[in-house]
Parts: structure tokens; sequence; C-alpha cells
């Protein structure tokens, strides 16, 4: 059983506005947020711990709003929703998100927009398609945005959404990612956006991934060494990059990759990587998302 908790009121100060201008400088919001949890034991035991702590979930809702930029109240308002229904045990939500001093002159009151939505489950999220490295490790990414790299169809990228992180996922296979995307919709993951791009085009200028823009960089078996600089440029500080790819062992024992120079040397990840913090690294046999290879794995944290 389940019954509503009602929070009104939630106070944000967010960059939100179309235009460059209104999202540099923060401006009042109020949510209202009305959701469903199973917390019938709550009545009797009198235990926070048999139902959803309003205080925690206010606190995230603060961290989505004033965490980055929108320039539009219903991405943020869509962002809150996802978030909310795959880190707790809520059921459905309604949500009123509104500008209280929106920039025109002739509306004297609010506006904003209101959301109803529902826990869907999601089919195709099963962990065997995942990397176990990713399923192990994941409690230590730090909550936000990431870029997933060379995302291909996306696997990776739907999880990470259903768990409430934003993700932008580039790749060069510009029908794979129209199949992530079709997925995402289907699925109702308005936080995965991609961008079709050939990361390899000129060995001697790299493409630009942006300044400290991720809290989060994946890249699973993909290697292009010229790209390294760029991907520890775009994590922000305190931000984690995952990477896990071919060492040369399994060129050697497994014929894959065809050509060695795709394949890692030994500790090679280490050297690619130095200056960051490792948190994680181990190199052998490892179980992956189809069958086992030799591979490098390390998560590092950015200074």
């Amino acid at each position: 059983m389940s019954s509503s908790i009602i929070l009104k009121g939630i106070q944000l100060s967010a960059r939100c506005g179309v235009t460059e201008t209104e999202r540099q400088q923060p401006q009042p919001l109020l949510v209202d947020l009305t959701f469903r949890c199973p917390n019938q034991s709550a009545f009797q035991s009198d235990h926070i711990s048999d139902t959803v702590d309003y205080g925690t979930i206010t606190q995230r809702i603060l961290d989505i709003g004033e965490g980055q930029a929108f320039s539009l109240i219903e991405t943020l308002a869509e962002s809150i929703c996802q978030a909310l229904l795959h880190e707790f045990p809520i059921t459905r939500l309604k949500i009123w998100v509104r500008k209280i001093r929106p920039p025109l002159k002739s509306i004297e009151g609010s506006v904003g927009v209101q959301l109803i939505r529902s826990r869907q489950p999601i089919a195709s999220l099963d962990h065997k398609h995942l990397s176990p490295f990713l399923v192990d490790q994941f409690s230590r990414l730090p909550h936000g945005t990431v870029l997933d790299v060379a995302t291909g169809r996306g696997r990776h990228a739907m999880y990470l959404a259903s768990k409430g992180f934003s993700v932008h996922g580039i790749d060069r296979d510009a029908d794979a990612l129209k199949e992530l995307q079709d997925q995402a919709q289907e699925a109702a993951l308005p936080l995965i956006t991609t961008e079709c791009i050939d990361l390899e085009a000129n060995p001697q200028y790299p493409p630009d991934l942006g300044t400290a823009v991720y809290d989060v960089i994946i890249v699973f078996f993909y290697l292009y060494r010229p790209l390294f600089p760029q991907l520890v440029n775009a994590l922000k500080s305190g931000g984690v990059l995952m990477y896990e790819t071919f060492l040369l062992d399994n060129h050697i024992h497994r014929q894959h990759p065809r050509r060695k120079e795709f394949c890692l040397e030994t500790n090679e990840l280490l050297t690619l990587l130095q200056g960051l913090r490792i948190l994680h690294y181990d190199e052998g046999d490892h179980e992956s998302s189809s069958a086992r290879a030799y591979t490098a794995r390390i998560l590092a944290r950015k200074p």
C-alpha cells in the first residue's frame, strides 16, 4: 500500500531561461511535489526507514535545479522527475515547477509546467548486457552529467540515464545514435542526448570535448590515444573517468582486435592518465557483457 506525501513551496535559485542572459543569473523558482510511495508501515513503526525522507527529496531537487543551467523549465521538471523515480521508491509523482518572476511585463503571476510521471520498468536494462565493471563500480560515480564516448547503441547510456544521470553519448555511427534516441524516447528517458562526431577525423587536432563539463566520463572498448588529453580536460574537478578496453594479450590469445594498435600495452592506461588519482586499476582476463576478454580497467578521479 502507499499514500501521498506533499511538499509545497520548495525554493530554488536556478539558472533557467531561453536566452543566455537569463541563464547567467539565478532566479527564484518554486517547486510543488506530490508523490506516492510504499510507506504504510511508517504509520505504526514511526521509523523514517519505512517511508521516503522528504528532506532528502528536497535536497535532491535543489541539487538538480541549482547544479546546472537549463534553457527550458520543461527540461528542468523532467530531469527532477526522472531522478526521483529512479533514486527513490516512488511509484507516482506530480510536480509543478514555476518561475515566480518571469521576464515578461505582461505576466503578474508565475509561469511554469506541471508533469505527472509513474515508474515504468525498463526491460532492456538487464545487467547481463552491461559491463560488469560499470555495475561493480557504479556506487563510486559522482552523480551528475556523463559523457559516454563511442556510445554505440547506448546500453550504458540507457542504464545511467535510468539512474538519474544526464548522459551525452557521442559516436560516429548515426544509425546507432538514432536507435539509442528511439529507445530513450520509448523508455521515457529524456536525460539522454547524442552527437554524431568522428573522433578520429584529424589525429593532430582531436575534437574539443569541453573544459570541466562532465562529472563522469565512461569509455568502453574504444581506444584512440590522441583523445586522452581532451578526456581529462572535459572532466570537472572531482570528476571520475571509467575506462575499459582490450589489452595486447587479447590480440595475442584471441586474435581480437585484429590490429594490435587497438590494444593497450601493460600499464599503458596508467601512463595515459598520469596525474589523475587512481581509485581502481586492474588488468586480466575479465568477464565482459558478451564474452571473456583480456582488458585493462581503471577508475580515476581528477584532482
